[in-house]
């Protein structure tokens, strides 16, 4: 059954269009009697205006761009899940919706996406993740005054809009529970350089460490990308060390690395816990039902998604005009790894 138009309307009420037009949008001044019989045909003929429509004359989209990594499906991404389901139920409980696009390389920095999108009109903002040390996103849509939030910061001075969460701290409450255990040997295994995520994470490890008097041995320190396997290499790599040398304790920034380690270090016939210490950071779901159940860092994701969110849309609506940003603090979880 084919949807029903003005003109439909219009020709079953008697009346033209334009007047239709006015009438359902609130605009024209024309008699009660007119006005409720094309109400009452534009129900009975289930009349719904053209959203599509409706905001390219309003010059509003109601989207939200939202870049997607690229990288494949064995990527597993428990904390960009659960940050983006936040975010979703924020925009949809004030009529916006979120759409995706990817880029051409992994980093999310591709220009030419941005610009296509906003100069088109087909979304009213971005929400940036996985913020890097230069990046080229957040000077763009700074340049144009595009509306835009970002989850995490950078190092640069800039006044824009971003939510993150102190992974300075959190880190440094590990390390610090990590000493007064009794470890002295403490290793990371961290991600690449490039995300300020990781410099911030990597950052409290040092200075708790430094403040102990404590100089970590540069093979103490292992770094990959935010995977299973890096904990497991890192765990490999870690124990080929001399006695000596061979950390007690193993700080891993994120579960998804730590899971790796643990497995890697059961393999090699260690009690995770006893004979070792490994703690991770994000506290995802499946953390406290490993076996041992994780030591970690608990972000408060959902909130930061909200925040994200209702940041973003008080930009383009026009209740936010001085740049905000929001620092949310972790909460330490011990549990039997550590």
């Amino acid at each position: 059954m084919s949807r029903a138009t003005l003109k439909d309307v219009a020709a079953k009420a008697g009346v033209s269009y334009q007047t239709v037009s006015k009438v359902l949008n609130r605009r024209a001044q024309v008699s009660p009697e007119t006005e409720r019989r094309i109400r009452h045909v534009a129900n009975e003929l289930n009349y719904r205006p053209n959203a599509v429509a409706q905001n390219l004359r309003q010059q509003s989209s109601h989207l939200i761009g939202y870049a997607w990594g690229s990288g494949g499906s064995k990527t597993w991404r428990p904390v960009n899940n659960r940050f983006l389901h936040s975010v979703v139920y924020a925009c949809e409980a004030q009529g916006y919706f979120l759409t995706f696009f990817t880029t051409k390389d992994e980093s999310l920095t591709d220009i030419k996406a941005y610009e296509d999108l906003y100069g088109r009109r087909q979304v009213d903002g971005f929400i940036l993740e996985n913020t890097t040390e230069n990046d080229l996103r957040i000077h763009y849509l700074l340049a144009e005054k595009i509306p835009f939030v970002a989850f995490g910061r950078v190092e640069e001075d800039l006044d824009f809009c971003w939510v993150d969460v102190d992974g300075y701290y959190g880190i440094y409450c590990v390390a610090d529970y990590l000493l007064q255990r009794g470890h002295q040997r403490i290793a990371l295994i961290s991600w690449q350089r490039g995300a300020t995520t990781r410099n911030d994470r990597e950052r409290g490890y040092y200075c708790r460490l430094q403040e102990a008097g404590i100089v970590p041995d540069s093979a103490w320190v292992y770094r990959g990308v935010n995977e299973i396997e890096t904990g497991a290499r890192g765990i490999i790599h870690l124990l080929s060390l001399p006695q000596e040398r061979r950390p007690t304790a193993v700080v891993c920034v994120s579960d998804q690395i730590a899971v790796g380690a643990m497995n890697a270090a059961m393999a090699e016939g260690l009690e995770v816990g006893k004979d070792i210490a490994i703690t991770g950071y994000d506290d995802i779901n499946m953390a406290q039902f490993l076996h041992p159940p994780l030591t970690t860092v608990r972000q408060p994701i959902d909130e930061a998604g909200e925040l994200v969110a209702n940041m973003l849309l008080g930009q383009i609506n026009g209740t936010i005009a001085v740049p905000q940003q929001v620092l949310l603090k972790p909460e330490l979880v011990i549990r039997s790894s550590a």
